[in-house]
């Protein structure tokens, strides 16, 4: 009876060890596949990456062979000396916008003075230091003694011509002119021309009237 008992309860005993044993092995294979799929996870995350990485050079570098393509240059050109051209002729884009937009070039129908302050490396050499540059529109019937009335009035002023356009239309002509003033004068320069400008529109004007009236007489 007593050799039973001990039987049982080594039976027992046996029973709770293979009980532990298998929750134990559960849990360590459970563990190791997930440790196994978190790794595979990483493995394709980083495949990934550096696949998108891949395709971010080459659409990178394509571009750059676009750049060098447009600014006629050899493939042995670096990244920075090309992007330094890319800035210059952008640069050189955005003066030619400017100049035809930011006064009219085409004559309108009724007189005009404009006046713009500008600051521009490219006429700095030729204004020389201390000088203000700016940029005047005159828009007017177009006659034959306005190019020396203007003249006139800039050597009065002690102004320096940089740059000198017109353009004639249907009777109506727009100067438009890029001058210094004179270091001495540069903060008056502004409002003397433009009140000459107005003195000049206005003895046209009258003149215009004085020749309509005597074809009428």
């Amino acid at each position: 009876m007593q050799q039973q008992q001990q039987q049982q309860q080594i039976g027992m005993e046996n029973s709770e060890l293979f009980k532990l044993l298998a929750a134990t092995n559960s849990s360590f294979f459970h563990s190791t596949t997930t440790t196994m799929h978190q790794k595979n996870l990483a493995l394709a995350a980083l495949k990934n990456h550096k696949e998108a990485e891949k395709r971010r050079r080459e659409r990178i570098n394509s571009h750059l062979n676009q750049l060098r393509t447009l600014l006629h240059c050899n493939s042995k050109t670096d990244k920075a000396s090309l992007l330094a051209k890319v800035v210059k002729r952008v640069k050189e884009l955005k003066k030619q916008t400017s100049d035809f937009t930011e006064l009219e070039t085409l004559p309108s129908e009724t007189d005009e003075i404009t006046i713009l302050s500008i600051s521009d490396e490219d006429y700095s050499d030729l204004a020389g230091d201390g000088r203000l540059i700016f940029k005047a529109s005159l828009c007017c019937e177009d006659r034959s003694d306005l190019i020396p009335d203007i003249i006139e009035i800039l050597n009065s002023l002690h102004l320096k011509t940089l740059k000198a356009e017109m353009v004639s239309l249907g009777g109506r002509t727009r100067n438009i002119l890029v001058v210094a003033a004179d270091k001495y004068h540069s903060i008056e320069s502004i409002p003397f021309l433009q009140n000459s400008f107005k003195s000049l529109l206005e003895r046209s004007n009258s003149s215009d009237r004085s020749k309509r009236r005597r074809r009428l007489n």
